[in-house]
């Protein structure tokens, strides 16, 4: 396994992660703990998860929402555990009816990590990460929530997650007023279908230091290569059907590709994200073991100039940096 820092900050991460997305919804709680225990032997060190993952949203807002925490945390309590994972998690999103149930406010902030904390079965949380901006809520009232978090021992580092680049440049310069650590890291999506955080948001981690985690690093199973047809997956989600039909013709020369380098189209796309110095790590939602270790070869790819330059023919990105990719 290959490690680095998160952002600007001290804390060695591996340069994959370990999502669990899948945990409760897809994947049972047995393959859960088999993958993780495996996670751990590769090397992997950091657990993403939010309080939302595990269920689908219902008109009640309940329906299975927390049990992915929930079973990362009978994980962890089966001991010897914890200090061997750098264990992230999200809030923001609705967890029941109240009005004030969801969102970044103080209030929020403070009933969700205590949520959190309890279905993880742990003390604290290494990463708490924001899962959307909240323009409603002030830089101001977010940074000393976190910081008391913080005093408390219940959080260690702060991250976002969907935010645009002109939010963490916001939140790190409110962040510096304030002399706090600011922003660890941006969690985004990115891959060779989505390449728009290259414009504004990728320069914006690079100039603040930010650490970046890539989620769906193979565009929702678009890159996913012979998995496609897979019906037990997201990939049978009908908006990934029309996806994939969108981009028909770019998949079948990304096949083309990948079948002469020889490897996976999924390891492909990885390796592609890892090529990226600003990216920290891609987070993988494996279903399987097979699929873990499947994903971590992609460590050991190196992709040739020609091949980034076909990979870039085939996956147009947004042209470079604003404003010098829209205006001069």
């Amino acid at each position: 396994m290959k490690y680095t820092n998160l952002g600007d900050t001290g804390l060695k991460v591996s340069k994959i992660a370990l999502g669990t997305m899948n945990f409760g919804e897809i994947t049972d709680e047995k393959t859960a703990f088999e993958i993780m225990d495996r996670a751990i032997e590769l090397g992997i060190n950091i657990f993403d998860t939010a309080d939302v993952y595990g269920g689908l949203q219902t008109p009640d807002m309940k329906k299975g929402f927390g049990t992915s925490e929930e079973i990362i945390g009978r994980w962890l309590a089966q001991g010897n555990r914890r200090d061997k994972i750098i264990l992230s998690t999200k809030l923001y999103q609705p967890m029941n009816t109240g009005i004030n149930d969801r969102g970044l406010s103080a209030y929020h902030i403070r009933h969700a990590v205590n949520d959190s904390l309890t279905r993880l079965q742990t003390d604290h949380i290494d990463l708490y990460q924001m899962h959307h901006v909240d323009r409603n809520t002030s830089w101001q009232e977010i940074w000393q929530s976190m910081e008391l978090l913080r005093k408390q021992g219940k959080i260690t580092y702060v991250g976002s997650s969907n935010f645009a680049g002109w939010d963490v440049a916001t939140g790190q310069q409110i962040a510096k007023e304030m002399n706090i650590l600011g922003l660890a890291s941006e969690q985004s999506i990115y891959n060779l279908t989505n390449r728009s955080i290259e414009s504004e948001l990728i320069p914006a981690l690079r100039y603040y230091n930010t650490g970046l985690l890539v989620w769906s690093p193979i565009g929702m199973g678009v890159l996913g290569g012979k998995n496609l047809s897979d019906k037990n997956g997201r990939r049978n989600m009908d908006f990934i059907k029309e996806r994939v039909k969108a981009h028909e013709e770019q998949i079948n020369l990304y096949h083309e590709l990948c079948r002469e380098l020889r490897e996976d189209p999924a390891v492909v796309a990885l390796a592609w994200v890892l090529h990226n110095p600003a990216v920290t790590a891609p987070i993988i939602g494996p279903r399987s073991v097979q699929q873990l270790e499947q994903s971590v070869r992609a460590l050991d790819i190196n992709l040739s100039e020609k091949t980034l330059e076909r990979l870039d023919q085939i996956w147009p990105g947004p042209g470079g940096e604003a404003p010098e990719n829209y205006a001069w």
